[in-house]
């Protein structure tokens, strides 16, 4: 049973940007290629078979946020069997084919917020089940980093990637070991054709930017890099 959702007034954020690569070493490559930096280190997901590369990309206006290029380990010890699929839309044959075909892609957002239960509580009550909120972790050499993520059981994004997954963090967020990277966060902009829908998910988790613009389903992230601006767009699917 979904609980009640709190009457306390949320306040979220965006946490980080979602690149999908088809593997670590070419999502790098298209970094340094397309940003120009060397994306730092980051973990494994066993829960997802999956594993990462992260790097700042904080700014004035999108504090502690960060980039995490994706991509499903294929040494980890993972099987469907249990019903379940990857995040983030990372099973779905017509997302890995445009990343085949077209390299490294942004297909989604985490959004931070200090109750994640609530946030998919208060989801629930607009008809949108963003999923179950389930506890992970991780070490690192400055400590075990903790934290609470909703995941769906069929993986969907939701709204082509548009409406974020939302993350609670424990005492530790990960970019407070993360150097400066030479890029920063100037502007995320979202589009739906469903865009009040949008909208009113977003504000219910304490979302007031960005606001959602009717349109073709995606995503829009311009950044400042060492090669200059770069607009990174979401594939419509």
């Amino acid at each position: 049973m979904t609980p009640a959702p709190s009457a306390a007034p949320l306040t979220g954020g965006l946490d980080h940007l979602v690149v999908y690569a088809a593997s670590l070493d070419e999502g790098a490559a298209w970094c340094e290629a397309t940003l120009g930096i060397t994306p730092g280190p980051g973990g494994e997901h066993p829960r997802m078979g999956t594993h990462n590369r992260l790097f700042k990309i904080a700014s004035a206006a999108f504090a502690a946020a960060y980039f995490e290029i994706i991509a499903i380990n294929s040494k980890a010890n993972y099987d469907h069997l249990t019903g379940g699929r990857r995040w983030f839309d990372m099973d779905s044959a017509e997302l890995q084919a445009q990343v085949s075909q077209h390299g490294p892609q942004l297909i989604h957002w985490v959004a931070r917020v200090p109750d994640a239960t609530t946030a998919v509580a208060r989801l629930a009550g607009l008809g949108i089940d963003r999923g179950e909120v389930v506890r992970a972790s991780r070490p690192t050499p400055r400590g075990l980093l903790e934290w609470q993520i909703s995941v769906r059981e069929d993986g969907q994004r939701l709204f082509n990637g548009a409406l974020p997954t939302v993350i609670q963090w424990g005492e530790v967020h990960p970019t407070t070991a993360m150097p400066d990277s030479g890029v920063v966060l100037k502007s995320l902009a979202l589009s739906s054709p469903e865009a009040p829908a949008l909208n009113a998910a977003l504000q219910a988790i304490g979302l007031h930017t960005p606001v959602a613009a009717h349109g073709a389903a995606r995503l829009r992230a311009t950044l400042s890099t060492p090669r200059g601006p770069v607009t990174l767009e979401s594939a419509v699917i």
